[in-house]
């Protein structure tokens, strides 16, 4: 726990995702073998929140069956009226704690713990009413606009499909993060109307009733805003699956393993690799693998489930599941071996 005040999640994840065109619930898309919505989970769970809450709804069943081992409680939106009747569905379970609810969505994969953890300490340092994230976009397409006088004072969020084409060239956007006091929180969301061009109740009508009620919004702007992404179509998915990849890349070549194109080289989260492993491009590596120190793996290389012993060589275009091969043991170009 960051602080002593006590911290409740509330995560949005009961839309359809239209423009994915999909019949699969949106957070359940993978991206870098996993659905998006499990890796905000693994973001917030530094956080040490008293409580995690996952609004769900399109597809319940399926996004429940995916949350299995994950610490979260499930509640379920049953008419999509908006993100803040969504938010407000969760009082039942969070109750009259005292403290913060920090929001987010569920379709933010690439949402780091760093991040949170700063906004978090932001928020209580500035007294913890309100407080919402926001970013800078060249292209802010598709996000609500930051509204602000001439200090910067935050004084509403319009919706894109709200906005007037003057709103629309302003470049600060809402991420979508919020941390709001729980007293403040859920009386405010009960009296939000749904006069907009969605007919739903927006959770981001609650900065323009804080001024209107002289309360305090402060903002958190990230200098990150690829972490705020928001998939919503099959191109932003790849987006985010690239960024996550090279994020563990990056990460592995610190840890002393050589990779000769990172860009076309993908190893899952689970795998374990010792130092001193060269890679060339096009290498995958799946599943909770193990690779020694000191292997090779040539161009095209895909392993799923496997163990390496050390000084191992992997020729080009091989591909083995659910083996194991022995220290310094040679395997020849485009062989195919399996359990």
């Amino acid at each position: 726990m960051l602080d002593q005040s006590i911290l409740s999640l509330v995560i949005l994840a009961a839309g359809k995702g239209t423009r994915m065109k999909s019949e699969k619930a949106k957070v359940l898309h993978e991206v870098f073998y996993a659905p998006m919505l499990h890796h905000v989970l693994t973001a917030v769970k530094p956080l040490g929140a008293d409580k995690t809450v996952a609004i769900i709804g399109h597809q319940r069943d399926d996004v429940e069956r995916s949350l299995a081992g994950f610490d979260v409680v499930l509640c379920v939106q049953e008419e999509q009226l908006g993100t803040g009747h969504a938010v407000l569905c969760a009082e039942q379970i969070i109750g009259s704690k005292k403290g913060t609810v920090m929001i987010l969505c569920g379709d933010t994969p690439l949402i780091q713990t760093e991040t949170l953890k700063q906004m978090y300490v932001n928020h209580l340092a500035h007294g913890g009413l309100l407080t919402i994230m926001t970013t800078f976009l060249e292209n802010p397409e598709n996000y609500g606009r930051i509204i602000t006088n001439n200090v910067g004072k935050v004084l509403s969020i319009v919706e894109e499909k709200d906005a007037t084409p003057e709103q629309k060239k302003i470049r600060e956007i809402n991420a979508g993060i919020y941390c709001v006091d729980v007293d403040f929180l859920f009386p405010i969301l009960k009296n939000i109307g749904t006069n907009n061009s969605q007919g739903e109740v927006y959770l981001t009508d609650i900065v323009s009733i804080a001024n209107e009620q002289k309360q305090p919004v402060e903002k958190y702007i990230t200098s990150r805003p690829l972490d705020v992404l928001g998939v919503n179509s099959r191109i932003e998915l790849a987006e985010a699956h690239k960024e996550l990849q090279m994020r563990r890349n990056r990460q592995l070549m610190l840890e002393g393993i050589t990779m000769h194109d990172p860009t076309t080289t993908s190893i899952a989260p689970e795998v374990k690799i010792d130092l001193d492993v060269i890679l060339y491009p096009g290498v995958h590596i799946t599943g909770h693998s193990v690779i020694g120190k000191n292997c090779i793996l040539e161009t095209g290389a895909f392993l799923k489930d496997s163990i390496l012993g050390e000084n191992a060589f992997i020729g080009a275009y091989s591909y083995l599941e659910r083996v194991a091969i022995e220290a310094g043991k040679n395997i020849a170009p485009h062989s195919v071996l399996s359990s």
